[in-house]
């Protein structure tokens, strides 16, 4: 088990090395105080998205073994620089009306009018994620080809819905829709804006993924059309892996959204939070590796749908947040709640066959 997690102890330690002569570097003497808070944010990023680690194996399973390579080291570069570090630099620019050069100067030398920022614009960074992992949720159990069921009779009733995206999409936009009016009229515009972002972005990757897996069933069996090959060029394969690869990253970054806000309960120091956020990430994607090639899903048949339906509670605790403060300890209780009890059923339902 400790070779999927050597390279999570190689950034932990260097990590924490980092963390502790920046902390010298910011106060002398607070270094040992950055250590201990880039751990305890590593421990809540773990605890907070292991649901997310179930779900990127669901999708990893499906992939090469090249691109599960990408995975760890090119994803763990977008996760914590792109989604940790320069994404909350890039919305707090857009909606502050700042340069991004600016809002980094401030986010390293005056951390707290960053959070002040960051706290402004919180409710639309959550309603992209949000709207995101709600039509992950939905698209899962409004599925009436999903075969198990575990919740069964709430499961079976949403099976018989209709296979088709637009119930998805119009169920998520009357949340949306809820969510932007409970919003102060200033945040009306952006938040919708976010929520809708959230939507098309899922819908396109999502689309784009399903015809390729299809593409490539279709070629397995030599049942590819003309017109396919002719929508679909040669290097259509080059493309399956990279789709899966960003449908990845999306997850991850939906998911990492509310625990990058949540970190500044613990820290107002970027530097600190993004090295506690990476050593989380970087547990995660070990997880979602070790969880591909040890075949867990397929020996607990039920963690999938804990892992979902954590999601949906992700979603609507996010859409929560955008009006009251929701703890820390409520989201990772909740996710852990779900995944926990669809593994007790799964052992269950082992033993009783």
């Amino acid at each position: 088990m400790h070779k999927y997690f050597l390279e999570s102890y190689i950034v932990t330690v260097a990590g924490l090395i980092l963390a502790y002569f920046w902390g010298e570097h910011v106060s002398a003497g607070s270094g040992w105080i950055c250590v201990f808070i880039a751990l305890v944010l590593g421990i809540l990023e773990i605890s907070l998205s292991f649901d997310n680690a179930v779900v990127n194996a669901t999708k990893l399973k499906k992939m090469s073994e090249k691109w599960r390579h990408r995975f760890i080291t090119w994803g763990i570069a977008i996760a914590v620089f792109g989604m940790r570090f320069l994404f909350p630099l890039l919305v707090v620019s857009i909606f502050a009306k700042l340069n991004i050069l600016k809002v980094l100067d401030v986010a390293l030398h005056n951390s707290k009018l960053y959070a002040f920022y960051l706290h402004q614009t919180h409710a639309t960074i959550v309603t992209f994620g949000g709207t995101f992992l709600l039509m992950l949720f939905l698209g899962y159990f409004l599925n009436p080809k999903k075969e198990t069921d575990w919740i069964k009779p709430v499961e079976k009733f949403l099976k018989k819905a209709p296979e088709s995206k637009l119930l998805d999409t119009l169920v998520t936009l009357a949340v949306l829709d809820v969510v932007q009016m409970i919003q102060p009229p200033p945040l009306h515009l952006s938040v919708t804006i976010s929520g809708l972002a959230g939507i098309i972005v899922y819908l396109a990757i999502d689309t784009i993924s399903r015809k390729l897996e299809d593409l490539e069933a279709k070629t397995n069996n030599n049942l590819v059309t003309t017109d396919e090959t002719k929508c679909f060029p040669e290097g259509w394969k080059a493309c399956t892996g990279l789709i899966s690869f960003l449908y990845l990253e999306l997850i991850d970054a939906s998911f990492s959204l509310d625990g990058v806000l949540g970190a500044f309960a613990l820290s107002h120091d970027i530097i600190i939070i993004t090295i506690g956020l990476a050593i989380g990430a970087m547990f995660v994607r070990s997880l979602t590796i070790m969880f591909v090639e040890k075949g867990t899903l397929d020996e607990f048949i039920y963690l999938e749908h804990g892992a979902h339906w954590a999601i949906g509670a992700l979603a609507v605790l996010m859409f929560i947040s955008t009006v009251m403060t929701v703890p820390e300890l409520v989201t990772g209780l909740t996710g852990v709640g779900f995944i926990a009890g669809s593994l007790i059923s799964s052992i269950r339902h082992n033993k009783q066959k």
